[in-house]
């Protein structure tokens, strides 16, 4: 099942941790979503006849103002959403290539490169930090 129709129905969506290698530190990057004054990794909706994969790089674009390139998939997340629908998000990690331009907008009205360590704090949502721990422990377990 897929799509957002009635509740009950899956809710496919997709995102990622995209992170960046600085003098400073590795930084990642996430966004204010002003309609709920959250913090959170960008992700979105998969579009009918899309695959997650672009969906995310689509999602991550449109919120952010970054094109990326795709690196390994590092979670999958399932809750129910405020609709009581099942939904299930997929993270990859994402390499920033090119700056397109970001607009503050009734979706996403921030963008913030944060420091990796302090980031946890920031998100709002438990399922976020833990995406985010498994990216860390992804990276570590291959000595990058």
């Amino acid at each position: 099942m897929t799509g957002d129709g009635p509740a009950g129905r899956l809710v496919r969506a997709a995102g990622g941790v995209v992170v960046r290698h600085t003098p400073g530190g590795t930084e990642v990057l996430v966004v204010h979503r002003p309609r709920y004054d959250d913090w959170s990794l960008p992700k979105g909706k998969v579009d009918p006849g899309e695959d997650e994969e672009d969906a995310a790089r689509r999602e991550v674009a449109e919120e952010t103002g970054w094109l990326t390139e795709h690196g390994r998939e590092v979670a999958t997340v399932e809750y129910t959403d405020r609709h009581g629908r099942p939904k299930r998000v997929r993270y990859w990690e994402m390499t920033p290539v090119r700056f397109a331009g970001f607009t503050p907008g009734d979706e996403v009205d921030e963008v913030r490169w944060v420091p990796i360590g302090a980031a946890g704090a920031l998100l709002s949502y438990d399922s976020d930090r833990a995406v985010l721990d498994r990216y860390l422990t992804l990276r570590r377990g291959d000595g990058t």
